[in-house]
């Protein structure tokens, strides 16, 4: 193998806070070669990103350098970046130049107020020396490489005017805009749904190879990692504990940590045990008849006007007592709107859903008036996707959970203490922790935070809006087997919104695919998963990322077209 273009030798990182000094990164090393693709994996807060930010010097304060050497290595020229002040000129020409980077969230990182093209045009001037004319052209084509359509009229769009994967595109565009020798690409896909990350992935793997580029992934998802790796560093605490070939790393791992993360992962690519909805018949418990949402449009003599969009059309299906139904498909199918129709935070324009309640009588949710409304959001509650942006950081974690019981009422102030101690204790959480904010846990115990809300006014219904999306994968597996647990403790059902395949195979009995508004197709969990009928359920399912480096399933993706699908 040739010499590696940047080496990391011995980095440390620490943190100098107000009490204490935070130990964020311990002698790492690692090299980069041309033409390979090094993944860093590890859970939330194991040091990848922040070891990610140091190679391009722009690790926020109070973070600095410790120690330990960044050696970029350009034409027999040898730049060591780690004694280099962050705002010196070196360091600001390699930015961009020969270190592109692409972070895990575009919108936080493209200029609203400026266009995309503007944006690139800017770096090619800024690194390249170009004038305004060419960079405009190599803008232009940036924007094609990147499979950006009509690419000459979307440069003078602005980034919300795009979508998640568009957005994507564009960051990556403006990262290859000065052709750099190393990229640096920081989770690049966790936003997205599980199609558009496939593509993403697809698209940086041809240009990296197309320009024989070195890259550094960081991601916690390990069918990721298999899919794309060459070469695999896992992180913890800080340090590396383990390195090697992306086939050794998945079919030998030596450290305990290593193991564990791979287990997290190959257990959620299995079906869990069949549950309810097979055999005993419960019957349903929520029932929903040709649900539409129609946003926009002008209704007159003519009918609804071209420009109204259905983001949920003509939807038909039943939650069975005990049963965990799971709702997938790409970012735009309408997954979240169905949940805020069942809900009735969002009204219908028409259908019915119709609650079987405690009593075993149908009521229509679609009737009900504000207190009835009120009955039964006591009966059928909802858990958020982001754990910390649903926690007030002004409420203390007793007030957090006991809040349901206070606004619903008759309760004492001793009674709430003792339920909201009973909940963290059945979601695993010390009840001495109640009277702490919700900045002091971690991702994982915030979202047992959340889940023990939503049970405080003890609910028949859970719906699960990709509530363990933001999780990484031990973390995932942890909470799914916490909510199974309650599930039987409880006898609760479930509606599970998710772009997760192999979550939704692992928590659900039975799947409800969904397609530009409408249910494609509906079956168990496993059928769905393994043998799927509906044309857009087979691309869904062969864009899932397979965690074992020897399988890689995007070699064998099925492309849907859905201009070429017969009309219904």
């Amino acid at each position: 193998m040739d010499s590696p273009v940047l080496s990391v030798e011995d980095l440390s990182l620490d943190f100098h806070l107000r009490t204490h000094i935070l130990h964020a990164v311990r002698n790492v090393s690692f090299d980069l070669h041309r033409g390979r693709t090094l993944a860093l994996v590890g859970e939330s807060g194991s040091g990848k990103s922040v070891t990610a930010r140091a190679l391009l010097r722009i690790v926020d304060r109070p973070g600095r350098m410790a120690g330990g050497r960044i050696l970029l290595r350009k034409d027999g020229v040898e730049l060591d970046l780690a004694p280099l002040a962050a705002d010196s000129k070196a360091v600001r020409a390699v930015r961009g130049a020969h270190i592109g980077l692409i972070f895990q969230e575009p919108m936080a990182s493209l200029s609203p107020v400026h266009t995309i093209g503007s944006q690139i045009d800017e770096m090619l001037r800024l690194h390249a020396g170009l004038d305004k004319r060419a960079a405009r052209t190599a803008t232009i084509a940036l924007l094609g490489q990147v499979e950006i359509p009509n690419p000459a009229e979307m440069a003078d769009r602005y980034t919300f005017e795009f979508s998640g994967g568009m957005r994507q595109r564009a960051m990556i565009a403006m990262a290859l805009a000065c052709n750099p020798d190393v990229l640096i690409a920081d989770e690049p896909t966790t936003a997205l749904d599980v199609t558009t990350q496939a593509e993403i992935l697809d698209l940086i793997k041809r240009l990296q190879v197309e320009r024989g580029m070195a890259m550094l992934l960081i991601t916690h998802d390990m069918g990721v990692v298999a899919e794309v790796a060459d070469d695999v560093a896992v992180m913890r605490f800080g340090k590396i504990v383990e390195q090697g070939s992306v086939d050794d790393i998945f079919h030998a791992p030596r450290h305990p940590y290593t193991k564990r993360l791979l287990a997290s992962t190959l257990k959620l690519e299995q079906a869990a045990e069949v549950r309810a909805g097979q055999g005993g018949e419960p019957g349903p418990i929520l029932t929903m008849h040709n649900l539409t949402k129609v946003y926009g449009g002008a209704s007159g003599f003519l009918g609804t006007s071209k420009f109204a969009v259905k983001a949920v059309d003509g939807v038909s299906l039943t939650l069975n007592a005990g049963e965990n139904l799971g709702i997938v498909g790409e970012s735009g199918s309408g997954k979240t709107t169905l949940g805020r129709l069942i809900l009735r935070t969002v009204e219908p324009s028409s259908g019915q859903v119709l609650y079987r309640d405690r009593q075993g009588r149908d009521v229509d949710v679609t009737a009900l008036s504000k207190s009835g409304l009120r009955k039964f959001h006591a009966d059928v509650r909802l858990i958020f996707q982001d754990p910390f942006a649903s926690l007030n950081p002004r409420m203390t974690i007793g007030q957090i959970i006991g809040d349901p019981l206070v606004v619903a009422g008759g309760h004492t102030a001793r009674q709430i203490e003792e339920k909201v101690a009973e909940l963290l204790g059945l979601v695993g959480l010390d009840p001495a922790v109640m009277e702490r904010y919700p900045h002091a846990f971690s991702g994982g115990q915030r979202q047992r935070i959340g889940i023990a809300r939503a049970l405080a006014l003890d609910p028949r219904v859970i719906i699960a809006d990709e509530a363990t999306s933001a999780l990484d994968v031990s973390i995932r597996s942890q909470i799914l087997d916490l909510l199974l647990d309650i599930q039987q403790r409880l006898d609760l059902s479930f509606i599970f919104i998710s772009h997760d395949i192999s979550v939704v195979r692992y928590f659900c009995d039975r799947v409800a695919v969904m397609h530009r508004g409408k249910v494609v197709e509906v079956g168990s969990a496993e059928k769905i998963c393994t043998a799927p009928e509906a044309d857009y359920t087979r691309a869904l399912i062969s864009a899932v990322p397979n965690p074992d480096p020897r399988h890689k399933r995007m070699l064998h993706r099925t492309r849907f077209n859905p201009d070429l699908q017969p009309s219904a």
